[in-house]
């Protein structure tokens, strides 16, 4: 095959072909991809010969290095790309283009590449006391949660040491997220901590933001208004009390986010986040005061989450708990509600709630409603038990496991052949795990 003939079957100029063929100018990515193809091969071929050529006999080159990194994300040769990586990093210089690369696979959801980038530049920055390094230990955090409840509580741990070294606006989210992540586990001390420093940093924020500030928006800002973060740390901090059976604690907080006439209101979204929360508000009056033994309200209860179908779930939840604390029935609460039985997604003001948080709930909200029906020898409590401990193995919730082995032990007389075998391989696999 003449230079001619394959120029035209990969789309490079001939001249320009002859040139590389002779040695006389380096490969481009895109001429590489060209050639490959034109040869009928598969991509990423010669990926290996082209890492050597780069490094070893010739400059290391961003204008070659950089696409060739974004190729090999592409084409999830992961493997390359870490070799690609290291021997960049040879170079400190390369970091600040590493990082950049990084963020852009973040944005992009390449989120194998993404965690690859971000941990080798941490692990070369791991002495330096440096933003860059928080934010890829803040990346790395995010990226790992999953359902997993205890790799989530590792991911915490080793990030929240880095929390101060960020900018102030990624502290607030980062604060945020782990008081997410703590509450699943039922950490709540922890949470309150959190949620303390949440309201620490977002109100001085916002003493310190004029109404109007010339070049503001040139300031890296947080994903939301400042106003959120604060009314946020108040709603944490009374979900603490109401764990802690505190509940006129609780409704004191509930009073803050309630009614905040210090929002300075100037935009449609700061609106609805004061009429998000002031909803929330008046929902949760009524739950602590029926937790605290109200009864009485619970009707009223009912029909204020009826018509909000993203937060009846969580409020089914809350009646099961109250019902088995007071010994209430509400079969025809869960009855009027059985289609949000099933687990699902829910959305609040703010997007899709946090799924770690609502599938931990699920698993605690199965091993409630078995209870509810366990207590009056109903079998079907089995079937929710069942249902719970598998939910709880799936997403490693300690907790909730323990809570479904011991009640299966206590009602097992109620199980047959086939749940009883259910429930032992069920165990093996907690035992295996």
């Amino acid at each position: 095959m003449t230079i001619n003939q394959f120029a035209e079957i990969s789309g490079i100029n001939s001249g320009t072909l002859s040139i590389i063929l002779h040695g006389n100018r380096p490969i481009a990515m895109q001429q590489l991809d060209r050639m490959t193809a034109g040869m009928g091969l598969h991509e990423g071929h010669f990926y290996d010969v082209y890492i050597e050529e780069c490094f070893f006999h010739s400059n290391p080159d961003w204008r070659r290095l950089g696409p060739l990194i974004h190729r090999c994300a592409e084409l999830g040769k992961l493997d390359l790309l870490l070799r690609v990586v290291r021997l960049m990093l040879e170079n400190l210089s390369y970091l600040p283009l590493l990082f950049e690369t990084a963020e852009q696979f973040h944005s992009e959801g390449r989120r194998e590449a993404a965690v690859l980038l971000y941990e080798c530049i941490a692990e070369s920055e791991k002495y330096q006391h440096s933003e860059r390094l928080a934010l890829c230990q803040y990346r790395l955090f995010t990226l790992a949660i999953g359902d997993d409840l205890k790799a989530n509580l590792r991911a915490a741990t080793l990030f929240e040491s880095y929390v101060p070294r960020l900018d102030v606006s990624d502290q607030l989210d980062a604060l945020n997220q782990l008081a997410y992540v703590f509450g699943t586990l039922h950490e709540w001390e922890k949470v309150d901590t959190l949620a303390k420093e949440l309201h620490r940093i977002a109100t001085i924020q916002y003493r310190l933001e004029p109404a109007s500030e010339p070049g503001r928006e040139t300031i890296k800002q947080p994903k939301r208004p400042l106003c959120y973060y604060i009314l946020q740390a108040l709603l944490i901090r009374s979900v603490v009390c109401e764990e802690r059976g505190k509940f006129d604690q609780a409704l004191y907080y509930v009073s803050l986010y309630a009614k905040p006439d210090w929002v300075r209101e100037q935009s449609d979204e700061e609106r609805r986040i004061v009429e998000q929360f002031r909803e929330w508000a008046v929902a949760n009056t009524y739950l602590y005061r029926i937790m605290s033994g109200d009864l009485v309200v619970l009707p009223e209860y009912i029909n204020c989450i009826a018509s909000r179908k993203d937060d009846i779930f969580t409020a089914l939840c809350k009646i099961v708990q109250i019902a088995n604390r007071y010994g209430y029935e509400i079969d025809d609460i869960l009855d009027r509600f059985s289609s949000h039985l099933p687990y699902q997604t829910y959305q609040s003001e703010f997007g899709e709630y946090n799924k770690p948080v609502m599938k931990e709930r699920y698993a605690q909200f199965l091993s409630d409603l078995a209870a509810y029906h366990l207590t009056q020898n109903r079998r079907k409590g089995i079937k929710f038990v069942l249902h719970g401990l598998e939910f709880s193995v799936r997403i490693n919730s300690e907790r909730n496991i323990i809570q479904c082995m011991a009640l299966f032990e206590r009602f097992r007389h109620l199980a047959g052949v086939e749940e009883k075998n259910e429930f032992k391989h069920l165990v093996n696999e907690v035992r295996l795990g």
